[in-house]
C-alpha cells in the first residue's frame, strides 16, 4: 500500500508540474436548508425549534494534461468553528483515474480511517446528551491541512485511501489508512486505521473495523472502533450495530444501538434509537426517537440517563 500511495504521488506531482488549466472550468452553486424540533429530558431548554443553512459553491475544470481539478467551500452561518465568520468546511483535490485523487482540506476534512468511523447505528450518541468530552468516542488526527489520497483502482469494489495530518496541528504528522470493499452485491465491509500525534510523548491508535449487508428491504450493519491511548485509562471501544427496513424508495425506518466503553470506568455509555425518514424529491422530513444511559459514566449521578426526539424537515436545491 504504501508503494502504491508513493507511485500513484510521484506520477500526479510529475504531471501537474508540466501540466496549465485549461479553460473548461464550472462553477455551481448549490444549498441546503432544515428546521428542526426537538426536545432533551435533562436540558432546562425543554423543546426547542432551529434552522440551519448552507451554501456550497463548486468549481472543477481540465488541465491541458487531463487531471481533473476540484474546489469546494461552504458558507455556513454557523460554522463549524463557532467563530463569528461564516467561512466553512472547504478543499481543493487534484487527480484522475489512472493516478489517484490528492485532496487538500483547508478546513473539514476527515482522515482515512475516521472518514469510515460513523457507527454502524450512525451516532446516535451524539444529540446533546451531556457526554464529556474525554467519554466522547476518539479518532486518528485530522485538522487543517489534512492530505487525502484516494488510489486509483486496483480490483472491482475496492477503494483504498490514506491521509496525513501535517505538523501544522500536531507535534509530529499523523497517518491513516482505510480499505472499503464492495465487491460483492449488498455487502460492504471496510477497516482502518490511523494515529493521532497530536501530543508530545502521546501515542494514539485508532483501528474501525464495518460491515452491512442488505437483504431484501432490510440491511444489517455492525461497527467495531477500538481507540489505543498511552495512557491506559483513556483506552476506548465503541460497538455497535442497527437494523433498517426501506418500505419504499422514499420512507425508511431502522433500529440502532451503541455502546461506548473506557478503562476504569463503573459503567458504559448505553445509546438505542428508533429514526424514521421520508423523502420527496428535493425534501426530506426525519424523526428520531434515543435514549441514553449511564451518559457521565458513572451509575450514579441522577442526571445520567436522558431522553431525547427530534423532528426535522430539510430542503437540498
Amino acid at each position: 500500500m504504501n508503494n502504491l500511495k508513493k507511485i500513484g504521488l510521484t506520477a500526479l506531482a510529475g504531471s501537474l508540474v508540466a501540466t496549465s488549466v485549461a479553460y473548461s472550468a464550472e462553477l455551481t452553486a448549490t444549498g441546503s436548508a432544515s428546521m428542526t424540533m426537538e426536545n432533551n429530558s435533562q436540558s432546562a431548554a425543554g423543546k426547542t425549534i432551529s434552522m440551519g443553512n448552507s451554501i456550497y459553491l463548486k468549481g472543477s475544470g481540465e488541465t491541458d494534461g487531463g487531471l481533473n481539478v476540484n474546489v469546494s467551500f461552504e458558507l455556513d452561518q454557523a460554522n463549524a468553528d463557532g467563530a463569528a465568520g461564516v467561512y466553512d468546511n472547504h478543499f481543493v483535490s487534484v487527480g484522475n483515474d489512472a493516478l489517484g485523487t490528492v485532496t487538500v482540506h483547508g478546513h473539514g476534512g476527515s482522515n482515512a480511517a475516521s472518514a469510515l468511523d460513523t457507527t454502524a447505528a450512525g451516532d446516535l450518541w451524539d444529540n446533546g446528551f451531556g457526554i464529556s468530552k474525554s467519554n466522547k468516542p476518539g479518532a486518528a488526527a485530522s485538522g487543517n491541512g489534512l492530505v487525502v489520497y484516494k488510489a486509483p483502482t486496483i480490483a472491482d469494489g475496492v477503494a483504498i485511501s490514506a491521509s496525513y495530518a501535517s505538523a501544522g496541528e500536531n507535534y509530529q504528522g499523523s497517518t491513516a489508512v482505510g480499505v472499503v470493499y464492495t465487491g460483492v452485491e449488498g455487502l460492504s465491509v471496510s477497516y482502518g486505521q490511523g494515529t493521532n500525534a497530536t501530543v508530545k510523548n502521546v501515542d494514539i491508535d485508532q483501528r474501525i473495523m464495518k460491515a452491512s449487508y442488505a437483504i431484501g428491504s432490510f440491511t444489517l450493519g455492525a461497527s467495531d472502533n477500538d481507540y489505543d491511548h498511552t495512557t491506559s485509562s483513556k483506552d476506548q471501544g465503541v460497538r455497535s450495530y442497527n437494523v433498517s427496513y426501506t418500505l419504499s424508495d422514499a420512507i425508511s425506518l431502522s433500529y440502532g444501538e451503541e455502546t461506548i466503553e473506557k478503562t476504569g470506568k463503573t459503567a458504559d455509555i448505553e445509546v438505542a434509537g428508533v429514526t424514521a425518514s421520508y423523502t420527496s424529491g428535493g425534501m426530506t422530513l426525519s424523526l428520531a426517537s434515543i435514549t441514553a444511559d449511564d451518559v457521565d459514566m458513572s451509575a450514579s449521578s441522577t442526571k445520567n440517563d436522558n431522553e431525547y426526539w427530534k423532528l426535522g424537515l430539510s430542503f437540498a436545491f
